[in-house]
């Protein structure tokens, strides 16, 4: 008992200190999308907190973090735009319309994760493959290291300008110093957290040193923001009066409400799937969509702009000890505890310090095994890998995924198309005999017709499906014409070994086969295209 007492105290101890780094982490990548977005720092703010919080309540992934996303935040973009000039062609014209727009899309975004959870769509993350998933990683791994490139720049005029001179090396160098710091720490004690750690030294060497350069509060501010200060989120009761609810609107904002839904899902389920793999748990991802949508609701009706899980974010946290639901929560309450009290503490931080923590993350996140493995796996799992990662850089994680998926469910289904093969022996009767070896689905149905030789074959012919299976409606649609062939020749045609569930469907298709099919107490059990064979 005093052992359990013991346990349960440094969980939560690293889940509190995990969750106060993730919160100075939160901060700057809140506002940055917000800023993409084209919408108030306090709008990703709020996100940040809500989807948090809502989420490492009730997701399905302890030790998860979620918030405002840069994936959601690109398509956040061209919503705001097109809804504030929506809100200017009105007959009474409203400036900045599009917040309201954001707001109400977010909403819908929530009720459709909400109804994936609810019909168990979160098993299907178990049919991305494996090199999907490493391509996905990589990929994410480059777009966060490449969003971090913009912190050496500084704004001038209005342009972004790379620093240079003494304000470029004293970046560099705060930025070595954070990551040496998280890098060697861990090697002279495990009991101190190694990125708030080197957080707090940089910013007080900052502080303390009176050096220049640039701080959350800068950072802020240049993106043309007031400051991180604010209040608790209010309820946008304004949503039920200024967005119309009319047959226009739902065309304008169901099609975005879509896209962020399946964004949000696809990078939740598999930043979920990679914290599986790393704590060696399992997570709930149906759960995990109803938290999420439910999460999304709440944020839109009150002012975020909607988000998801954080891979960086949720590396950071695990890596940091955070396994448990107090990481999340904490992380979510002191980020608001940021806004409300602490923001001109928060504003002194030193961006380089936080760059540096995600610099780590991104050498802990991309998979270096994939360069040692490339030569070694299959040629079509290794363009997989390189494709999923050049398109999560190029254009997000949604189309990534999905195009990994295709690509690799039609190299699987060509690689199996032909795998169809027919061994022909014939019986002292003089039948002859097909004995069908690989699937029968519909990429090997041509091939599997090219093996019968109808007009030579004998009067009386056997095919025999022992070593096959017959996987969809396809198949029977095959074996069903083939029968029909032989019968026009005149030839007499018996199948033998074919699955309950075949005969079944054959015989709802004409009750000709009853004569023509052979049962056998040996036949397969194996079931096509019905309600019993789906995933559980």
């Amino acid at each position: 008992m005093v052992d359990f007492f013991k346990k349960k105290a440094k969980n939560s101890k690293d889940d509190i200190l995990s969750g106060l780094t993730v919160a100075l982490a939160l901060v700057p990548e809140a506002v940055a999308f917000a800023f993409v977005a084209g919408v108030d720092p306090l709008v990703g703010l709020y996100a940040a907190f809500m989807i948090g919080l809502i989420t490492s309540v009730f997701g399905g992934r302890p030790g998860m973090i979620s918030g405002a996303t840069g994936a959601m935040a690109v398509v956040l973009v061209s919503l705001v735009k097109e809804g504030n000039e929506m809100g200017m062609a009105m007959a009474t014209p409203v400036e900045n319309m599009g917040l309201n727009y954001l707001f109400a899309t977010i909403v819908l975004t929530g009720i459709i994760q909400f109804l994936a959870g609810v019909f168990k769509f979160g098993k299907f993350v178990r049919l991305i493959p494996h090199p999907v998933m490493m391509g996905f990683v990589n990929g994410l791994a480059i777009v966060i290291f490449l969003s971090q490139l913009g912190m050496f720049t500084e704004k001038i005029a209005g342009e972004a300008v790379w620093l240079h001179g003494a304000e470029l090396y004293t970046m560099i160098g705060l930025v070595i110093l954070t990551m040496a710091i998280m890098f060697f720490l861990p090697k002279l004690t495990s009991k101190i957290p190694a990125a708030l750690t080197g957080i707090v030294v940089v910013s007080a060497i900052v502080i303390f040193g009176g050096l220049d350069v640039s701080t959350v509060g800068s950072f802020i501010r240049d993106g043309g923001g007031s400051g991180l200060e604010g209040g608790l989120p209010t309820f946008q009761s304004q949503l039920f009066t200024m967005v119309p609810f009319t047959w226009e609107t739902i065309k304008f904002v169901l099609p975005y409400a879509s896209i962020l839904a399946a964004i949000g899902l696809i990078e939740s389920l598999m930043t979920l799937n990679l914290l599986d793999e790393i704590t060696n748990s399992r997570g709930n991802g149906n759960r995990e969509c109803m938290a999420q949508g439910a999460a999304n609701i709440v944020t839109g009706f009150f002012g975020g702009m909607g988000g998801c899980a954080m891979i960086g974010q949720s590396l950071i946290n695990v890596k940091s000890g955070g396994r448990g639901r107090l990481s999340g929560i904490i992380a979510a309450v002191t980020l608001l505890a940021f806004i409300l009290f602490a923001a001109p503490y928060i504003e002194m931080v030193p961006i380089a310090a936080l760059v540096g923590v995600m610099f780590m993350v991104v050498i802990g996140t991309f998979a270096w095994s994939s360069f040692r493995i490339l030569n070694k796996i299959p040629k079509s799992d290794a363009f997989v890998l390189i494709l999923v990662s050049g398109l999560t850089v190029i254009f997000d994680l949604a189309i990534a995924v999905l195009v990994g998926v295709i690509v690799s469910a039609l190299v699987f289904s060509w690689e199996n198309a032909r795998r169809i093969r027919a061994r022909k022996s014939i019986k002292e009767d003089g039948t002859k005999v097909y004995e069908i070896w690989g699937p029968l689905f519909f990429g090997s149905i041509t091939t599997f017709m090219n093996k019968f030789d109808i007009a030579n074959d004998p009067e009386s012919v056997e095919i025999d499906f022992i070593e096959s299976r017959v996987s969809d409606h396809s198949g029977i649609e095959a074996i069903g014409n083939l029968v029909k062939k032989y019968e026009d020749a005149g030839k007499t045609i018996k199948l033998k070994h074919l699955s309950e569930d075949c005969i079944n469907l054959l015989n709802r298709a004409d009750d000709h086969f009853r004569t023509v099919i052979i049962r056998d107490i040996d036949d397969p059990r194996y079931y096509v295209v019905t309600d019993k064979a789906k995933i559980e």
